[in-house]
Parts: C-alpha cells; sequence; structure tokens
C-alpha cells in the first residue's frame, strides 16, 4: 500500500509505503490481493464498495483549465456533495453485507432456544405473587372452615 492511498502490487518508486509492514509485505513479494489487510483484498473479496459512479469523478484530468472563481467554487461544492453520496452509499453497502449474517445469527439463535427451551423459565411478576399468595390463604382459611363446620356437625 502506498502512502497515496493507491495499491499497487509494483510501484514504480519503492519508498512511498504507508508504513514499514507494507514496504515489508513488498519486498517478500507478497501478492495485495490475498494479503488480508489490504484495500486490494478487501475490494477484490467484496468487503468494501469497489464499483461506483462516484469513483469515475476521483480521477485526474491531465487538461489544463484557465482559472474561474465560479468554476471553482461550483467545483468544491460539488466534492463535498460526492463525499456526502459516497459516505452514504458505502454505508448501506455495509448494512446490505452485514444483513446475511444478522439472519444466520438469528437462525442460530432460534435453534438454541429450542434446544434449551426447559432452562427458560417464565418471569412472575409481583402482582402474580401477590394475587397468588391471597388466593392460597384463602383457600386455607374456606379449609379450615368446612373442617370447624364438619366438627360441629
Amino acid at each position: 500500500i502506498l502512502s497515496s492511498g493507491i495499491n499497487a502490487e509494483w510501484p514504480l518508486r519503492p519508498g512511498r509505503f504507508c508504513r514499514s509492514k507494507c514496504h515489508k509485505a513488498f519486498k517478500m513479494k507478497r501478492n495485495p490481493r490475498k494479503v488480508k489487510w489490504t484495500k486490494a483484498f478487501r475490494k477484490s473479496h467484496g468487503k468494501e464498495l469497489a464499483v461506483d459512479s462516484t469513483f469515475d469523478l476521483e480521477k485526474r484530468r491531465n487538461v489544463p483549465v484557465k482559472y474561474n472563481r465560479e468554476l471553482w467554487q461550483n467545483t468544491i461544492h460539488a466534492m463535498k456533495r460526492i463525499q456526502e453520496i459516497r459516505t452514504r452509499r458505502q454505508n448501506q453497502f455495509i448494512k446490505n453485507r452485514l444483513k446475511a449474517g444478522r439472519k444466520l445469527e438469528l437462525k442460530d439463535d432460534e435453534q438454541e432456544v429450542k434446544k434449551h427451551l426447559h432452562l427458560i423459565e417464565p418471569r412472575v411478576t409481583q402482582e402474580e405473587v401477590m394475587s397468588a399468595a391471597i388466593a392460597s390463604a384463602k383457600r386455607r382459611a374456606a379449609a379450615k372452615e368446612t373442617a370447624v363446620e364438619m366438627m360441629e356437625d
């Protein structure tokens, strides 16, 4: 990986690497498309947005243009807008990519719940506990009354 952000397997001028890790990988003749931490790998394996119309606007154009203040202002405004569009598209790409993993995760969770259903206990509220205690107290009182009535007879 070059310091300019360009991923090149064999750069024209060695020594312009972003960090020593990249330079060492280059000297060991590693293919960036096979090394997992490189941008080349991420793009070639569909982990990052690789094809988009906003990338075409970033290309260099070696055509001299006469200075025009309005043109510069419009260009800067367009650059900001393009960056917003690109970040939105990248975020959407990541969300779509992670949807499949989320579905698999939910499926695994459902299977685990079905497998260990006996471990899940229903939650009991305080009101249910109190109502159950009152009902059992009433039953005991009714049982005592019936027992007293039987003894009196």
